[in-house]
């Protein structure tokens, strides 16, 4: 007996050696599982949206040395009735109004700040289809039409093989791709498991093998889509993401601190929702879209692209949000009425006939139940006739 409890004690003992073996060699791969599988926890979510470079891999995108832009001051409006609960309903953590290209309205909660690098969500997406057309317009892609393999080679025989820029830019790639984030198994958090763990988003995308309906037949929202997307730039440039937007929009926008992405194991920037930036930044941004791809009197996005982008083109379904080239327009969109959205609340919305800009940020758990990306629209278009 005496002999089994010295046996058992030995392999215990190395089981215990065994993991903190692997816990010292993998220590920061589980540190990041770890985050993800909390990421949006409701104790942790707020400060996790403001702090992604302690939990994951990232990069700077620099802001250059250009000055920053004047961001003027202008006379506080009068918010509509019912926002505080607006506010709080939806977790708001900050929110910062522009008309006419002045602060009309700034606002942080829950003990965030305004210099805060927070989380865009797939508002990175509207970044990553205004870096598109720059790059287009500068003739290293050669038209929309062309498939996407002609840039990304190693997506011959996958899922996309088949797809052109268009599709994918209209999110109608069919591909198959699962985006239910309470899923754990969904292909939305098996992508969060990788850039967790250190793999490559390239590979994953290559890993995808099944398409639901052809190329361009059906509008369906697949995030790694804007991956692809940027595959292309990269095959058609030589040159990765973040120092093109950096070099493209970031500098010539001004902006108060430089953005950083998240990345995969490799550095590739997770442009499909990895983007991290000041609030009055993101309106910065806005800014520059309601000017049509014009700010302090330089044209940085093609006013073609700032249009036709942001302009419905996608086969969605009647009564259904609009799309673009990865920007959204409302159910009933006004002419040049559109936003960029990101999970848990991220906007960046437009009416450029109003002159009017709204960033907002926000940790809503609650983002995905019926109604509340409408009244999210309702509650912008409510401003913005508060200021006309």
């Amino acid at each position: 007996m005496r002999t089994f409890g010295k046996w058992l004690g030995r392999i215990l003992l190395m089981f215990v050696l065994a993991a903190v073996v692997v816990y010292v060699w993998k220590r920061e791969e589980i540190h990041r599982l770890l985050a993800v599988n909390s990421l949006f926890s409701e104790e942790k979510i707020v400060w996790n949206f403001s702090n992604m470079d302690q939990l994951f891999l990232t990069r700077p995108v620099s802001r250059g040395d250009t000055p920053v832009s004047d961001l003027p001051r202008g006379s506080d409006m009068t918010l509509p009735s019912g926002i505080d609960d607006w506010l709080t309903a939806r977790s708001v953590t900050s929110l910062v109004v522009l008309k006419d290209g002045r602060i009309v309205h700034e606002s942080y909660y829950k003990d965030t700040a305004p210099d805060d690098l927070r989380i865009s969500w797939s508002v990175a997406k509207s970044y990553l289809s205004a870096l598109f057309g720059i790059v287009l317009a500068e003739g290293q892609i050669d038209s929309l039409d062309d498939p996407v393999t002609k840039y990304a080679p190693k997506l011959t025989g996958t899922a996309y093989d088949g797809a052109t820029i268009r599709n994918v830019l209209q999110m109608s790639s069919g591909v198959t791709f699962d985006e239910d984030y309470l899923d754990f198994n969904s292909d939305i958090n098996r992508m969060g498991r990788v850039l967790a763990l250190g793999g490559t988003m390239d590979d994953f995308a290559a890993s995808l093998s099944e398409t639901f309906t052809a190329p361009g037949s059906q509008w369906q929202y697949v995030s790694i889509d804007t991956h692809v997307l940027g595959m292309v730039i990269r095959g058609a440039t030589g040159r990765d993401v973040a120092s093109l937007l950096s070099e493209k929009i970031i500098a010539p926008l001004g902006y108060e601190e430089s953005p950083y992405y998240v990345t995969d194991g490799v550095g590739v920037a997770f442009v499909l929702g990895g983007l991290n930036i000041r609030t009055r930044d993101y309106a910065r941004f806005g800014q520059m879209f309601l000017q049509n791809g014009m700010y302090d009197g330089v044209q940085i996005v093609p006013a073609e692209w700032a249009a036709e982008s942001t302009t419905p083109s996608a086969n969605t379904a009647p009564g259904e949000l609009q799309y673009g080239y990865q920007w959204w327009m409302p159910k009933d969109a006004q002419p040049e009425e559109f936003f960029g959205i990101g999970v848990y609340g991220q906007y960046i919305y437009v009416d450029r006939p109003s002159g009017v800009v709204i960033a907002m940020n926000s940790a809503d758990r609650q983002f995905k139940e019926s109604g509340v990306t409408d009244s999210n629209i309702a509650m912008f278009r409510e401003i913005v006739a508060a200021l006309n």
